[in-house]
């Protein structure tokens, strides 16, 4: 892969006195946390350096957490290590996870669009058949309501269309959805913006 296809977090994972993102949970993780007991199974699809992963264990859940970048992987272990935080962190792929067990909460913020459409679709109803009754996903994903900065545009082969993501749980309670244009920036990246959904849905049934 030559270097102007090397996604910039790639290279900031590499960097450990780097915060690549955020050392902070998003804050939907922290509004809707209370749905969930104690000691729950929680799953991070495409943890990246592991922010939510890394809160959520500290509230002594389950976590299992993956990502696809060995780099990120590497650096949220490292993190774990440091704060003496135990996280099932790992390196997968989310067009080729297979679920091994069910979940009470299911997060994947700004990950999904990555893949193709159909990959990311797929996923999302693999994911709510393990998901226990009463569990919760928290999803964000990029639209194509403005066009993907320059920054992910060679990557962001699967952006939805508006709303396109709450389709998909018409059969769940939706706790809340946001259809929304940010600011964004990043190490080394100018500001710019980006187009999102950002959904919450229970499991009822």
């Amino acid at each position: 892969m030559s270097d102007n296809l090397v996604p910039f977090w790639e290279k900031a994972y590499q960097e450990y006195d780097t915060i690549t993102f955020s050392n902070k949970p998003n804050s939907t993780i922290t509004e809707f946390e209370h749905l969930i007991g104690n000691s729950s199974k929680v799953l991070e699809v495409g943890c990246g350096e592991g922010q939510n992963a890394i809160y959520l264990a500290r509230q002594g859940h389950h976590v299992d957490a993956f990502d696809l970048s060995e780099h990120g992987i590497a650096k949220l272990k490292h993190i774990c290590e440091l704060s003496n935080v135990q996280v099932n962190a790992f390196v997968a792929d989310l067009t080729t996870y297979q679920f091994e067990q069910c979940y009470d909460m299911i997060t994947c913020f700004g990950t999904l669009h990555f893949v193709e459409k159909s990959e990311w679709k797929r996923f999302i109803h693999n994911a709510k058949e393990y998901t226990n009754i009463g569990g919760i996903h928290i999803i964000q994903i990029f639209t194509d309501t403005v066009p993907a900065s320059e920054d992910i545009a060679p990557f962001a082969i699967g952006l939805a269309k508006d709303e396109e993501i709450k389709e998909l749980y018409s059969d769940w309670e939706i706790l809340q959805f946001k259809s929304y244009v940010f600011e964004d920036e990043h190490p080394n990246v100018p500001k710019h913006l980006h187009a999102s959904n950002k959904i919450v849905a229970r499991k009822v049934k």
